[in-house]
């Protein structure tokens, strides 16, 4: 793992406490979608909010994020109230998940374009895919990385996990009233065949 971005993460997570986060709108919103049972990730965790919605429907959940301070906070969380989640300190893209190891799988706010074909591959057949994060088209109301090389092009997020079938998809760019809405970020459900 890359220290510098470790202990970057580290320091952003040290004050936080888990638990205080509600899960990303596009699991939020779309928690009727989720299978009865079966194995779920929560990749780039931080403090675990979809994990430990996941876990709450019902799921085995793993959750995935380079800082150990985080991870930690979330292990001691569901260690209390006794969730069936395990969160672990990885680099994902040095050890991404395995082929067909997950029904669900939730990525909220990070980006790594090459990890697209991997968690494809990491879903099950007729597994679930809920992505959110951030686009290049931003209003006033600026939120989320400087670089757009961690930001979607508009559409992006459609073409990156073509071969999966679209549930849900929603990305309003600046159209219409910019003040209400989902701005500046991509929502995608996708089922793999």
């Amino acid at each position: 793992m890359s220290e510098e971005l470790e202990r970057k993460w580290d320091n952003i997570y040290r004050d936080a406490k888990p638990g205080a986060l509600r899960p990303v709108a596009v699991l939020a919103d779309n928690l009727h979608l989720l299978p009865p049972a079966g194995r779920a990730l929560e990749l780039a965790c931080g403090l675990g909010a979809n994990a430990i919605a996941l876990a709450r429907a019902g799921l085995a959940v793993q959750a995935w994020d380079i800082s150990r301070v985080a991870v930690d906070k979330l292990n001691r969380l569901a260690r209390e109230q006794k969730l069936g989640l395990v969160a672990e300190a990885r680099d994902v893209l040095a050890r991404p998940p395995a082929p067909e190891s997950f029904d669900v799988i939730v990525v909220s706010h990070y980006l790594e374009r090459a990890l697209a074909n991997p968690l494809m591959a990491a879903l099950r057949p007729g597994g679930l895919l809920f992505y959110q994060t951030f686009v290049r088209e931003v209003t006033d109301d600026y939120s989320g990385p400087s670089n757009p090389d961690f930001r979607l092009e508009r559409g992006e997020l459609l073409r990156l996990f073509a071969p999966l079938v679209p549930l849900v998809y929603r990305e309003e760019a600046l159209v219409g009233d910019t003040r209400r809405g989902l701005r500046n970020e991509a929502q995608l459900v996708a089922q793999k065949a």
